[in-house]
């Protein structure tokens, strides 16, 4: 499950990285919405969300790229990651609409309190749309289990406590957390946060669904020139899927 954020590095660009991601073997994308105090993430993302912002990419063109990625026949699903305010001010029911209308699938909100979320899952679950709740290893066994009780799609399991960003080693104490989640509920599983090697996608997913690639991918395009952003994006993403076993 990749990670890029819309608008980075430009909006054009990153429609032709949705591409990529496709032919390198993703099953699911998550595109971040722009926003100028992502407060889960890294420096990796929040400097792409702030180049975003600063080409003035808006909640509409992230709208657009999905529009455009259906438009050519893609049935990968899309996930929206993005923060409550913008969502808000966008209106939740005209969100959920023209969300819908365009092809994605369902959002992650990370700063959306668990006990405030039916104001946006009354309207995503009127249009067909996922809202995916995040869990941590420090989430008590009553946390899951509220969390089992209101999620759709798949419950993201972030790794470690902390933010956002390519790490060296996996976070200990993996396999046992995640056996707790996978007690009380049996929607699949996607690991997040620090995800970075072939390795660390292989044994992610021994142990889940699904695994979430974000800064890793992020400082890998930026690394190369732009002419071979979209060509190195889809080997990586190639190597990381090659790891859970996948066949292409």
């Amino acid at each position: 499950m990749p990670f890029i954020t819309a608008g980075y590095p430009n909006l054009k660009a990153s429609g032709e990285l949705l591409e990529a991601l496709v032919q390198g073997g993703a099953d699911l994308i998550e595109i971040g919405v722009p926003f100028s105090d992502p407060l889960a993430d890294g420096a990796t993302v929040q400097h792409a969300s702030q180049v975003a912002l600063e080409q003035g990419t808006t909640l509409d063109d992230c709208f657009d790229r999905a529009r455009a990625f259906r438009a050519r026949g893609h049935t990968t699903p899309l996930i929206f990651m993005g923060y409550s305010n913008p969502f808000l001010q966008y209106g939740l029911d005209r969100l959920a609409r023209v969300a819908a209308d365009a092809g994605v699938n369902g959002f992650i909100v990370p700063d959306l309190p668990l006990e405030e979320s039916d104001e946006f899952a009354v309207p995503f679950r009127a249009h067909g749309l996922d809202l995916i709740f995040m869990v941590a290893p420090t989430s008590t066994g009553a946390r899951l289990r509220e969390v089992a009780s209101r999620a759709s799609g798949f419950i993201y399991c972030v790794s470690l406590t902390g933010v956002t960003g390519a790490r060296s080693t996996m976070s200990g104490g993996l396999r046992e957390y995640m056996a707790r989640v996978r007690a009380v509920s049996s929607l699949p599983l996607a690991i997040g946060f620090g995800i970075s090697t072939p390795d660390h996608v292989r044994e992610a997913s021994s142990l889940a669904d699904g695994v979430i690639v974000a800064s890793a991918l992020i400082n890998h395009i930026d690394s190369v020139p732009a002419a071979e952003q979209a060509n190195e994006a889809e080997e990586f993403v190639r190597s990381l899927a090659a790891a859970t076993g996948k066949r292409q």
